[in-house]
C-alpha cells in the first residue's frame, strides 16, 4: 500500500520498521492512542482548553482564563487522558473520533497519528502517571478569538462573534448580559500568541480555523514571525469560510505562495442561494472570485472544498462538487466530507426513511462517478462513511427540534427554509 494513500494509517515522516513493536501498535492499531497529547493543546474562543478540536465541547482538561497552557499541561486532566490512551481505556472526550472510526471514517486521531507519529518517542519520557516534563507544541490550533463575518447555521455565538444578536434574540436580553459578542481564548487579548511564542522554533503545523482566521491579526501575526525567521518549512492548514482575503491590503496569497506546504479547506457546504442560507453573511460571487484568484496567483497551494454535512446540505452537496469540478475550480479528488456530529437536530441520520433512501441512491451515483477521479478514495470515503453514518441509527424523532430551529432563525433573519432548500419537503 502506497504510504501517501489517504487511508494509509502509517506515519508519513518517519520509516515505520524503525519503530518499536509498541510504537507501531499504538500508531496504527490502538483503538485509543491519539499523539496530540504529546504535542499539542487547542483553545475555544472562550478559553476551555482541550486536547484537540475533536474533543467534546464538555469534556475540557483546563481553562486558559486561568492559567498557562504550560500549567495545564501537566494538570490531573491531562495526565490522565494520556494515562488512558496507553492503557488502551475510551476516554469520555474522544467519543467524536470513535463514533466516526464506527462509520469507516479516517478520524481526527487516526489522521494525527499519521501526520504527527514521528514524535512517538515522547511517550518513551511519559511516566505512569500520565505526567510528560517536555512541553513544546510542534502543532498549533488556538482559537484566538470568535471573531467572524457569517452566522453559520450549524454554528453558535462561540464560535462567531456576528451570532451574538441573533442569540439575544433567541434567548433574551437577559441571556445578552451576562455575555458579550467577542469572546478571546486568553486571560488577555494578547495571552494566547505571546504564550505560542516560544514555542515557534519547535511548530511544524499550524492549523488555523475561527472564528475566521482570515480576519485575525494573530493569524497574520504567525505567518510574519515564521517568514522572519525564514520558517518557510512549517506546513500550513486552514478551515475558512474563504469569503475574505486580505486584511490591511496584504494578501493572503502573497504569503502562501512563499510556504512549501499550505493546505486551504474552505467551508463551503452548498452554492448560490443555498450557501447564502446556510452560512448567512456569504457573497457567493465573492468566493467564486476568490477562488480564480487564488488560481491565477498561487496555482501550487492544496486547495479543497471542506463542507459540513448537514440535513441542509446533505441532498445538494453532489451537485456542488460536479459542478466545481466541471468548472475546473477543483479536481475531483478535492472534497473533504465533515459529518456533522453536533448539533444534534441537524445530524444526517435525522432524516426520514424516505429522505435516507433518496441521498443513499443520490450518493451511490455520485460515487460513481467519482471513483475513476479520485485516485486517493479521500472524497469516495467521504461520501461512503456519510451512508453509513446516516444508515447507523434512526434519530428522526430530533425532526420536529429541526423544524422548529430553522422556523426560528428564519423568522429572526427573514428568510423561508422552504423557498431556499425545497427538497427538505422530501422529509
Amino acid at each position: 500500500m502506497n504510504k501517501s494513500d489517504y487511508n494509509d494509517p502509517r506515519p508519513v515522516k518517519i520509516d515505520f520498521e524503525t519503530l518499536t513493536e509498541r510504537q507501531k501498535y499504538l500508531l496504527t492499531e490502538s483503538k485509543t492512542f491519539c499523539i496530540y497529547p504529546w504535542i499539542h493543546m487547542h483553545a475555544y474562543p472562550t478559553g476551555e482548553a482541550h486536547p484537540c478540536c475533536h474533543s467534546t465541547m464538555w469534556q475540557s482538561v483546563g481553562h486558559c482564563k486561568k492559567n498557562s497552557m504550560q500549567e495545564i499541561w501537566n494538570q490531573a486532566p491531562m495526565r490522565a487522558l494520556r494515562k488512558n490512551m496507553l492503557e488502551e481505556k475510551p476516554s469520555a472526550g474522544c467519543v467524536r473520533c470513535y463514533e466516526q472510526e464506527k462509520t469507516g471514517f479516517m478520524s481526527g486521531r487516526q489522521a494525527a497519528n499519521k501526520h504527527h507519529g514521528h514524535h512517538i518517542s515522547r511517550v518513551d519520557e511519559t511516566d505512569s502517571t500520565g505526567n510528560l516534563n517536555r512541553f513544546e507544541m510542534t502543532y498549533w490550533d488556538v482559537r484566538f478569538s470568535n471573531l467572524c463575518n457569517l452566522r453559520c447555521r450549524s454554528c453558535g455565538f462561540i464560535f462567531s462573534s456576528s451570532w451574538y444578536a441573533d442569540q439575544v434574540k433567541l434567548a433574551g436580553d437577559d441571556w445578552g448580559k451576562k455575555f458579550t459578542a467577542m469572546n478571546y481564548a486568553g486571560r488577555t487579548e494578547t495571552d494566547m500568541w505571546e504564550q505560542l511564542l516560544p514555542h515557534i522554533d519547535h511548530v511544524e503545523q499550524v492549523y488555523f480555523a475561527g472564528g475566521e482566521p482570515l480576519m485575525m491579526e494573530e493569524h497574520y501575526n504567525i505567518l510574519e514571525e515564521l517568514e522572519s525567521r525564514g520558517r518557510f518549512d512549517v506546513r500550513l492548514i486552514y478551515n475558512t469560510n474563504f469569503t475574505q482575503t486580505k486584511l490591511k491590503n496584504r494578501s493572503v496569497f502573497d504569503y502562501w505562495r512563499r510556504f512549501e506546504s499550505v493546505s486551504v479547506g474552505a467551508s463551503l457546504d452548498a452554492m448560490g442561494p443555498r450557501a447564502e442560507y446556510i452560512r448567512k453573511g456569504t457573497d457567493w460571487d465573492a468566493v467564486e472570485r476568490n477562488r480564480e484568484r487564488m488560481l491565477e496567483v498561487c496555482p501550487q497551494v492544496d486547495f479543497y472544498i471542506s463542507p459540513t454535512l448537514s440535513l441542509m446540505n446533505a441532498w445538494h452537496l453532489p451537485d456542488f462538487h460536479r459542478d466545481w469540478v466541471d468548472r475546473g475550480l477543483i479536481r475531483a479528488q478535492d472534497l473533504n466530507v465533515n459529518i456533522l456530529q453536533d448539533p444534534p437536530q441537524y445530524r444526517i441520520d435525522v432524516a426520514s426513511a424516505r429522505y435516507k433512501d433518496i441521498l443513499r441512491q443520490k450518493y451511490q451515483e455520485h460515487i460513481e462517478w467519482l471513483q475513476p477521479l479520485d485516485p486517493f478514495k479521500r472524497a469516495c470515503q467521504g461520501f461512503e462513511s456519510a451512508i453509513t453514518f446516516m444508515d447507523s441509527r434512526d434519530n428522526s424523532d430530533k425532526l420536529p427540534e429541526f423544524w422548529t430551529k430553522a422556523e426560528q432563525l428564519d423568522k429572526i433573519r427573514g428568510e423561508d427554509i422552504r423557498k431556499i432548500l425545497p427538497e427538505l419537503e422530501w422529509l
